[in-house]
């Protein structure tokens, strides 16, 4: 045991280096793309489903010169091509192949995606072919030649493809992989329905040369009247003048540029946005070449002992946990109609704050919930089991909160980013979410950072959060299942809690199953009646939690999951839902409702 304990020492150590030998930045991702020029590539896509990736490797498992990427074809009756784009199934982009077509419903592993598009060439513009999300490895192709990778299925990315747009016909081809890897994240285990496909929106963006790729603005760390930031210029000469204006505050402040990047700082006091008032204000970005418009509110969140504080005011997060389940239909959420229907659900039930579980949820979700008022918790899937010894596993986790971040850092709503859930305790995981959590902190020191943790130690006087992991976070997320993973419901109310930080916890997920319309006795499995016991119970139990700072239970709808086979009950759903997948509130919906309309208001 004390050798391994020393080669754990070891990669932490390594980790470290890893970490401290260069300075955190944020990915090249193009931010704001609504505010941009682009042409949509969504809507049908040819598809050919290749399990046993014919398409990629020959007989030998070699690499293709020749693969599906080359969209050949026939020149003469006697060419030996055995697969064609032309004549193959579609499917619908956005979206996931597993509610499109039946015989996908569970499937894992290789569909090639291919889409046909004219194109104007342009001297004077830079083209960026942009993905929303893929899920979860893409290799992509243009007109045959290979353009790029990218791995995890929840955060975009994008390549220049200025120089391989061709005038008039061009195509697309990519290599979807969803398999669940042990070096994954997540890993080969989790909760939710392992979605494939291209399930976010494709783009072609365009730009000038000249460009505005990314911008930080914000207030200042510990300030209320001092708006700061950064604006960064691709292709930018060196001197050249960058304005920033906030019409509404009549701030108009000009910025050099220098190695690519101007900053500035403005003296000004906005209305602070906060959930009863999310308040943003049109800013605009101008270079020489390029102009930019994003709606950006300004508000402080902090700590203080165990209370979060949010613009210098103590506030509880009233909220509940969601998954990017569409409603209705299941499968992934595609449109923003979804997420508003989503968020409605979240209004109704008296929230001021959304976990966005288990990965980021799109751009559009994130966008709504703060224009509505409502503070965001946003985490990356690394969840339960990964590989925390694994470098490579590292570099997947820490590209994936990066990515995470820089599209997502001049979101007011945005408060909380979340690195882990339910990860087991251990040297390796210890170290591998402690560097997560600093690099977050190199990325955007404005913000509070957590994860959900189920490790609590248990004696006569309750229960205590000691995990070493809370050292490193400024939130201490809970989930515990009282009354559904053990305990009767009825023992919960009386469980007491005690903690070795003095830091906000947010009981992240507490709840139980029901099946919408099954009725019974309180002490029958599956029924509203317990679900709502579940909840009675554990909302006393919070109740006596004098260092609770929030909580967002599980969960909002009914999401599909292949951990639940339960004929007649589950059917491939995760029932913790309050409310079903068809929309029908159950009874627990307004038990919490009650409690968040009548207490910590």
């Amino acid at each position: 045991m004390k050798q391994i304990g020393f080669f754990l020492i070891v990669i932490a150590l390594g980790f470290n280096s890893i970490l401290n030998a260069q300075e955190a930045e944020f990915s090249n991702l193009l931010q704001n793309i609504d505010s941009r020029k682009k042409v949509s590539l969504n809507g049908l896509w040819d598809i050919i489903i290749d399990p046993l990736e014919n398409g990629y490797y020959s007989h030998r498992m070699q690499p293709k010169d020749d693969g599906y990427f080359r969209n050949a074809k026939m020149k003469s009756p006697s060419d030996l091509i055995e697969y064609n784009f032309d004549t193959s199934l579609q499917l619908m982009v956005p979206g996931d192949w597993n509610m499109q077509m039946e015989k996908l419903y569970y499937y894992e592993g290789t569909v090639w995606y291919k889409k046909d598009f004219k194109h104007t060439v342009k001297q004077d513009e830079l083209v960026y072919l942009y993905f929303e999300a893929v899920n979860y490895e893409a290799i992509v192709y243009l007109n045959g030649e290979l353009v790029g990778s990218h791995i995890g299925g929840y955060t975009p990315f994008q390549f220049d493809v200025t120089n391989k747009l061709k005038e008039g016909d061009n195509f697309v081809i990519v290599k979807v992989d969803n398999k669940r890897k042990a070096e994954n994240v997540p890993t080969v285990n989790q909760d939710w329905w392992n979605y494939g496909g291209i399930t976010r929106s494709v783009h072609l963006i365009s730009t000038p040369v000249s460009h505005i790729s990314d911008y930080s603005i914000q207030l200042s760390k510990g300030s209320t009247n001092t708006i700061s930031g950064w604006v960064k210029v691709n292709n930018a000469t060196e001197g050249e003048t960058v304005t920033i204006s906030i019409p509404e505050l009549k701030k108009n402040v000009n910025a050099k540029v220098q190695s690519g990047k101007a900053t500035f700082s403005i003296n000004a006091k906005p209305i602070l946005w906060e959930p009863k008032n999310p308040k943003l204000y049109e800013v605009i970005i101008k270079t020489n070449s390029d102009k930019l418009t994003d709606s950006i509110g300004f508000r402080t969140i902090e700590t203080n002992g165990s209370k979060i504080v949010l613009n210098g005011k103590d506030i509880f997060l009233k909220g509940i946990c969601i998954h990017e389940e569409a409603p209705f239909k299941s499968g992934r959420v595609t449109s923003v109609e979804e997420c508003k229907i989503l968020l409605n659900w979240a209004k109704d039930l008296g929230c001021n704050f959304v976990r966005l579980a288990h990965y980021p949820h799109s751009e559009a979700m994130v966008k709504e919930a703060e224009k509505m008022g409502f503070m965001v918790w946003s985490e990356i899937p690394v969840y339960w089991t990964i590989q925390f010894e694994n470098p490579d596993t590292y570099a997947n986790a820490e590209n994936q909160l990066t990515e995470m971040i820089s599209r997502d850092k001049n979101r007011a709503g945005v408060v909380l980013w979340s690195v882990a859930n339910e990860t087991p305790e251990g040297v390796a995981r210890l170290s591998f979410l402690t560097n997560l959590a600093e690099h977050a902190r190199k990325l955007d020191n404005t913000r509070l950072i957590t994860a959900a943790l189920d490790t609590q130690s248990q004696d006569n006087e309750g229960r205590l959060i000691e995990d070493p992991l809370g050292k490193a976070v400024d939130v201490i997320g809970i989930n515990n299942y009282c009354g559904w993973y053990y305990g009767a419901p009825e023992s919960c109310s009386e469980i007491k809690w005690k903690s070795a930080y003095n830091k906000p916890m947010i009981m992240s997920e507490v709840g139980g199953g029901a099946l919408f319309g099954l009725h019974g006795e309180k002490n029958e499995r599956w029924t509203e009646e317990y679900q709502s016991e579940v909840y009675k119970n554990n909302i006393e139990m919070m109740r006596n939690i004098d260092f609770l700072s929030g909580l967002s239970p599980w969960i909002l709808m009914d999401f599909r999951s292949s951990r639940r086979p339960l004929k007649r009950i589950q059917e491939d759903f995760n029932r913790k839902g309050l409310i079903s997948e068809k929309g029908m509130k159950k009874q627990s919906f307004f038990i919490l409702r009650d409690y968040y309309l009548k207490e910590n208001n």
